[in-house]
C-alpha cells in the first residue's frame, strides 16, 4: 500500500453516510491510512421503494441517502478507525461553526476538508423552461454555500499542513438537463482556484476532483447501458477511482499541486 503521508492526520469528508457513495469510500481509505475521520452527513429524504433496493438504481440510492452512518461506521470499526460522526446542516453558518467546534474539542486540529455533499433536483424543475426559485436556493445553499463556510472555518482552523479537495462533477460547465447543479459545480470549479489564491500563503492547496458517471448505488443496468458508450474507457467509475485521485491531492506527495480540476471520467466529457 502506498504511504500517502495521512498516518494520524485530521481528515473532514462531508456527505458521507451513503455506504456505496464517494463520501464512505473516502473516509475508508483515508482511515485505511491511518487518518482520524470526521463524517459529516445529513439525511435527504426522499420517497423510495424499499422492495426495489436490492439492487443499483435511484431507490437504494435514495434509501442509502436517507439512512445514518452505521454501516460506514461498522466499516470503520472493522479496521479500530479512530473517528468522528455528526449529523448536521452544512448550509447553516451555525451549524458549520459548531461542527468545527466538535471537531477541535476532539482533535485537536483539522488537517484535510474533503467538500463532497451535494443536493440536486430529482423532480426534473432543473431546465431553464422549468426552474424554480427553491430548486436554485437548495441547490446553492450546499453545493456552493456550504462548502464556502467549510473551507472558511477549514482555514480559521488551519494548522501546519492543510489540504482542501472540492468534488465537482465532469459536465459541471455544460449540464443542459440539470442546469442548476451544473451551475454549481462550475460555480465549485472556480472557487477552487480562486481560494488556491488566496491560501497559498498558508501552505494550503485547493484542488478539485470531477468525477464521471459514478457507480454509487443510483445507475441500474438501463441507464449503465446507455451510459457506457459515452465513456471512451467502457467502464463506470467506480467510488475507490474517486477516492484513490483524493487520497494523492490530500498526501505529501502533492504539495505543489494546487487550483486544478482533475477529471476522473474514463474520458467522458472531455
Amino acid at each position: 500500500m502506498v504511504d500517502y503521508g495521512l498516518n494520524d492526520k485530521v481528515a473532514i469528508i462531508t456527505g458521507a453516510n451513503n455506504p456505496q457513495g464517494i463520501g464512505a469510500t473516502t473516509a475508508l481509505s483515508f482511515a485505511k491510512q491511518g487518518a482520524k475521520v470526521v463524517l459529516v452527513y445529513k439525511k435527504i429524504n426522499r420517497p423510495f421503494d424499499a422492495s426495489k433496493t436490492d439492487k443499483n438504481g435511484v431507490d437504494r440510492y435514495y434509501a442509502a441517502n436517507a439512512g445514518n452512518t452505521e454501516v460506514v461506521e461498522s466499516k470503520l470499526k472493522e479496521i479500530n478507525a479512530d473517528y468522528l460522526v455528526i449529523e448536521s446542516d452544512i448550509s447553516s453558518e451555525s451549524a458549520v461553526k459548531e461542527i468545527y467546534e466538535r471537531i477541535i474539542k476532539q482533535y485537536g486540529k483539522v488537517d484535510i476538508l474533503v467538500n463532497n455533499a451535494a443536493v440536486d433536483d430529482e423532480n426534473g424543475f432543473d431546465t431553464i423552461e422549468k426552474i424554480t426559485k427553491s430548486v436554485i436556493d437548495d441547490t446553492f445553499s450546499v453545493n456552493v454555500r456550504g462548502s464556502i463556510m467549510m473551507t472558511r472555518e477549514f482555514i480559521n482552523h488551519r494548522g501546519d499542513y492543510g489540504r482542501i479537495i472540492n468534488i465537482s462533477t465532469d459536465a459541471a460547465q455544460i449540464f443542459a438537463g440539470q442546469i442548476t447543479y451544473g451551475a454549481s459545480k462550475a460555480t465549485l470549479e472556480a472557487l477552487t482556484r480562486s481560494i488556491a489564491l488566496e491560501v497559498g500563503k498558508y501552505g494550503i492547496t485547493v484542488n478539485c476532483v470531477a468525477p464521471g458517471p459514478t457507480q454509487t448505488g443510483w445507475i441500474d443496468e438501463e441507464l449503465e447501458k446507455s451510459v457506457l458508450p459515452l465513456i471512451p474507457m467502457e467502464e463506470l467509475m467506480q467510488p475507490e477511482d474517486i477516492a484513490d485521485t483524493i487520497l494523492f491531492l490530500a498526501s505529501k506527495h502533492a504539495r505543489m499541486l494546487t487550483g486544478q480540476v482533475i477529471k476522473v471520467s474514463g474520458g467522458h466529457a472531455l
